[in-house]
């Protein structure tokens, strides 16, 4: 049997079956942009989920907001290590940024239990606290995104967050209230998402400011 095997020629082949597919199945359908296009289209290569196309919420300002921060060094971080796995290291190395994630750490586990919250929200808490320019991604937890916008009302050095928590309880409200925010922001509406998906945002956006530089 004949198939192919460069992993290169497997996911420009993807890109331009996702393409003629919108073609056929979405006349009509318009991205904002190459930096929109980049991000949706790898969204929809992660899931094969071609309902993105419409339930990916951008903020106006999330392009010049993430970009900046990025070549500000912004630190990453993520609601869980599934996450953080899946966010391409050697782009981000390259690119001078760290990645990081608190949710099994001991620490973490200890305020969970001091104050009586899970320990998503306990590792917002932690991070908070560090002295640098933050970018959140949010994948599995919607106690995450929460704390997040709860937090963000007191700091100023959050400036953009990727908001896809999957699930059915709190995920739907957590992004429908992320998507209300003024900070920078992609909230994927409804109760699809996923570290996945999450992890592609970032991956698209590196890979876009990679190729820029």
């Amino acid at each position: 049997m004949s198939y192919i095997k460069e992993p290169m020629k497997i996911e420009t082949e993807s890109f331009r079956i996702i393409q003629e597919i919108i073609n056929e199945e979405h006349s009509g359908y318009k991205f904002k942009d190459d930096f929109e296009e980049t991000i949706i289209k790898r969204v929809v290569h992660t899931s094969a989920d071609f309902e993105y196309l419409k339930n990916l919420k951008i903020s106006e300002n999330f392009k010049e907001e993430i970009l900046g921060a990025l070549k500000r060094k912004a630190t990453i971080y993520t609601d869980t290590n599934m996450a953080l796995s899946g966010i391409n290291k050697s782009a981000l190395a390259k690119l001078g940024i760290s990645a990081k994630c608190y949710i099994s750490d001991k620490e973490t586990a200890e305020i969970a239990k001091k104050e009586g919250i899970t320990r998503s929200m306990a590792s917002v808490k932690r991070m908070i606290k560090e002295d640098t320019e933050k970018i959140l991604v949010v994948g599995n937890a919607p106690t995450f995104l929460f704390q997040a916008i709860e937090e963000m009302n007191e700091n100023t050095n959050i400036s953009a967050i990727i908001g896809v928590p999957v699930g059915f309880v709190g995920a739907v409200e957590s992004k429908d209230l992320l998507a209300n925010q003024k900070i920078a922001h992609i909230a994927a509406l409804g109760r699809k998402g996923g570290s996945n998906v999450a992890a592609a945002i970032v991956n698209a956006v590196i890979y876009y400011l990679a190729g820029r530089d």
